[in-house]
């Protein structure tokens, strides 16, 4: 009894601390639900480049992520199809041209030098840089879009005065004569990422180092005239630069910031251009009326079933129907943390989810009356009714995370959402199935006056009570 005592104060935590969650942080909704553009963009081969592989793609899709931020878009989705295409989804852009003329061409890439005396303005400035983009990363998630219009506007300013201390070389020293970059390990835990020039770039390289060895002004390595790194050059490299067409950026690099530096710099090296395949728009109007048709739906669904398990199965059905609710706020709250993006098909699998945590419950009552019809003691009943019942909702539940890896992992898109949403669904509805209904239901059983054998099996025959009472 204590241990029941025990599992209902924390459930009752839990759902303190669902609502609280769901009262401060608003679950993301997708392009179908809020309105927006979706733009397809195909990557291009060349002479140079023949074929677009893994590799290529993961750099420019890099590129398009930073060209997606400087629009000042709030909950972007940016993903591969296929071989040789991107899928780029804006919610609340209503206007696709804008963002096809931004994400269209090839990306930029630039070495620049330092000019004189403007270390403190580029400290200054790289300050600023930094605490209006976690600025940004903060109102995306409250989505007030004038904000974001206007913390963009004053980062775009600001990235403009850092790139007036820069000047190019003569010729410049552009992402056409880089090989490669990549991150790569060195001792301990610090990370570096190794560049690689073609012959002409060695050479430009050799006299930009040359020229900035042992002043302190920085290499100014621009993407698309926004500065991602300015590495100096030490004083040894005075004589010569450095030679041999290869160097490497040090600082103390954690593994992500290598491998993010080296995927920029080789998608501003990649000569590969890329136009918009395919452009849709989805009004915010249809996004409200799919809203509204789901929650009708959903609550319609619910009420349903809420009402057929209390007339049906009593006072167990009654109680499935406290664990049902508690699995909804659960479900969402989790959606909530996790920053699920909603999308339709979203709700759709978190609807059917519903039904899985349903099903749950239908296993353990039945089997619950089969151990009452056997003669068995009421609280023996209940608690094999949950024996028995746990190897079929397990095999249930793996079946379906089974089918909703498939479809995360082959499917794009809102078929990913389905599965997403449906997956941790099925998640929570095993946790209130096996612990909420389960508290609730032995709780139950150790209160006198919810003991009659008919509010839990009414069609017990007059024997079978009679050895349910011993």
């Amino acid at each position: 009894m204590q241990k029941q005592r025990s599992l209902l104060a924390l459930i009752v935590v839990l759902v303190i601390a669902a609502i609280t969650v769901i009262a401060t942080i608003p679950v993301p909704l997708g392009l179908d639900l809020r309105g927006g553009s979706q733009l397809t963009i195909q990557v291009k081969t060349t002479e140079e480049i023949k074929e677009i592989t893994e590799r290529e793609l993961e750099a420019v899709k890099k590129v398009v992520e930073g060209r997606i931020n400087g629009l000042g878009v709030s909950e972007p989705v940016i993903q591969t199809v296929g071989n040789d295409k991107i899928l780029v989804q804006l919610p609340g852009v209503n206007d696709p041209e804008q963002a096809e003329r931004v994400l269209g061409g090839t990306a930029q890439l630039e070495f620049r030098t330092q000019k004189a005396d403007t270390d403190t303005q580029l400290l200054a400035f790289r300050v600023s840089e930094t605490e209006l983009k976690n600025k940004q990363e903060e109102l995306r998630k409250s989505q007030d879009q004038a904000a974001i219009d206007e913390n963009q506007a004053e980062l775009k300013k600001n990235q403009q005065a850092i790139a007036e201390l820069f000047a190019s070389t003569n010729p410049p020293l552009t992402g056409k004569y880089l090989k490669d970059a990549q991150g790569e390990p060195t001792q301990g835990n610090n990370w570096n990422v190794a560049i690689r020039f073609d012959p002409k770039g060695g050479e430009l390289f050799a006299d930009l180092t040359k020229k900035l060895a042992g002043t302190g002004r920085a290499i100014g390595i621009f993407l698309d005239n926004e500065l991602i790194s300015s590495p100096t050059v030490g004083p040894e490299f005075a004589a010569t630069g450095i030679t041999g067409g290869a160097a490497v950026i040090t600082g103390r690099f954690q593994a992500e910031e290598a491998n993010n530096l080296g995927v920029q710099l080789r998608g501003g090296a990649l000569p590969v251009p890329v136009e918009i395949a395919e452009r849709r728009t989805v009004g915010a109007t249809l996004g409200k009326d799919s809203i509204k048709s789901s929650i009708y739906a959903g609550i319609g669904g619910l009420v349903l079933v809420l009402i057929f398990m209390v007339v049906y199965y009593r006072l167990p059905g009654l109680i499935a129907d406290f664990s049902l609710v508690i699995y909804s706020l659960f479900t969402w709250a989790t959606f909530a943390l996790l920053g699920v993006t909603l999308t339709l098909p979203g709700i759709a699998g978190f609807i059917l989810s519903i039904g899985m945590a349903v099903d749950a419950n239908v296993l353990i009552f039945e089997r619950t009356r089969e151990e009452l019809r056997a003669g068995k003691s009421l609280y023996r009943s209940v608690e094999s009714g949950f024996y028995r019942a746990f190897s079929s909702i397990l095999d249930s539940n793996v079946t379906t995370w089974i089918a909703c890896a498939a479809l995360f992992w082959l499917g794009s898109g809102l078929v990913k959402g389905f599965a997403l949403t449906l997956a941790l669904g099925v998640a929570v509805s095993m946790f209130t199935a096996i612990t909420c209904s389960r508290t609730l239901m032995f709780l139950a059983v150790s209160i006198p006056s919810l003991r009659k054998t008919e509010l839990y099996c009414p069609n017990l025959t007059a024997a079978n009570k009679a050895e349910v009472a011993r």
